[in-house]
């Protein structure tokens, strides 16, 4: 199993932490439901997050899916902000995915209650960043694919190209990731397919295509 742990950065900065927590619990529904999953997301302890997936290709998806869905909540379109109440703070959060065996002592506890070198592995990559945000993958480096080197390598491309788009840029890939036609992007933003097919050239649809490439990898 690929676990994968979140940790917020910089939550003391958080005007509000009660509505950061109910925008996290919100954005791992959603990422819950259109992801398969090996074990639940679910907030743990303080400002964590746990989950657990099949595929080194679901975890990262996982990861990325869960920043845009955070910055999407704080950075909604003109259409989702027309009878809701304000936005919360933007949610900024590390991530490390571990590659291991994963030990349950309790599946029915909330948070799950778990250890192992999987978990562990976890533990180390988001370690690894120190306070940065980002996603950081540990794993075994003599079995093959998925080599920590690799994978690390494809995260950090990804995760800086995503970090040049701006907000609407941002929420048109986490639209694409979900398989959604640029015309009806266009429609939910309220500008023309031009404009939108012009982000999808200024790197929309690189993340989007290098992400569905990795999962093939």
């Amino acid at each position: 199993m690929y676990t994968v742990i979140g940790d917020i950065v910089g939550s003391r900065s958080l005007k509000d932490r009660a509505r950061a927590q109910q925008a996290i619990l919100a954005t791992l529904a959603r990422v819950s439901s259109a992801m398969p999953l090996a074990q639940r997301l679910e907030p743990t302890f303080g400002d964590e997050i746990q989950g657990g997936f099949k595929t080194v290709a679901d975890a990262t998806l996982a990861t990325l899916l869960i920043r845009l869905e955070l910055h999407q909540l704080a950075h909604p379109s003109t259409e989702d902000t027309a009878s809701a109440e304000p936005a919360p703070d933007l949610v900024v959060m590390r991530f490390g995915i571990g590659n291991g065996d994963v030990r349950v002592f309790e599946l029915e506890s909330q948070p799950i209650r778990q250890d192992g070198p999987g978990w562990h592995a976890a533990r180390d990559a988001i370690d690894s960043l120190g306070r940065k945000p980002g996603t950081r993958y540990a794993g075994p480096t003599d079995s093959g694919w998925p080599a920590p080197a690799p994978v690390n390598a494809f995260l950090v491309a990804r995760d800086g190209l995503v970090d040049t788009l701006n907000h609407r840029q941002r929420r048109m890939l986490l639209s694409a990731l979900h398989g959604k036609p640029q015309k009806a992007i266009a429609e939910r933003e309220g500008i023309s397919e031009s404009a939108v097919s012009q982000a999808f050239s200024k790197g929309v649809s690189a993340v989007r295509d290098a992400q569905a490439l990795f999962g093939k990898a």
